[in-house]
């Protein structure tokens, strides 16, 4: 986990980034097929999917989702090993972001006058479906393979 704001900023910058691109470019292809134009299309949609992904992270899922978590969920009895707790904010980040982002994705796709439940629902399943395990099997352990090295380097440098 990270310890000071400069690492939650790395480690939001590498799963948000991670997880914006690949999941962008599964919604265009749901929504357009793969053709010529799919990489540009997904290239010129990325700058603001993985601006409004971050900041929904660090200002509102992120706290939201640690919150709950260690207030209603996280028991001290627990035999909570770190891999553990990640894995329930994993599970319960992707969860936000997963509504939150198919909302933006809807809106964008489709203007804002244009949402309805159906639709919604339709990208949100379809949307947790691919995110969840792209997550928890993917795009977590790298980041924090990616953390790891980061915090390992800074605690060598200070030493």
């Amino acid at each position: 986990m990270p310890r000071n704001f400069k690492e939650e900023l790395m480690f939001t910058g590498m799963m948000a980034g991670m997880m914006v691109i690949v999941m962008e470019a599964y919604n265009i292809a749901i929504a357009s097929g793969v053709n010529s134009g799919f990489i540009l299309d997904v290239l010129k949609g990325y700058p603001l999917a993985l601006i409004i992904a971050a900041i929904l992270d660090l200002v509102l899922v992120g706290p939201i989702v640690k919150g709950v978590f260690f207030k209603f969920i996280f028991k001290p009895e627990w035999e909570a090993t770190p891999i553990k707790i990640a894995l329930w904010i994993s599970c319960l980040m992707v969860l936000g972001m997963v509504t939150l982002m198919s909302l933006f994705g809807i809106i964008v796709t489709f203007g804002l006058g244009n949402i309805s439940f159906g639709i919604y629902a339709h990208a949100w399943i379809f949307n947790l479906i691919v995110a969840l395990p792209l997550q928890l099997i993917i795009v977590g352990p790298i980041s924090r393979m990616g953390l790891n090295k980061i915090q390992s380097s800074s605690n060598s440098s200070e030493v």
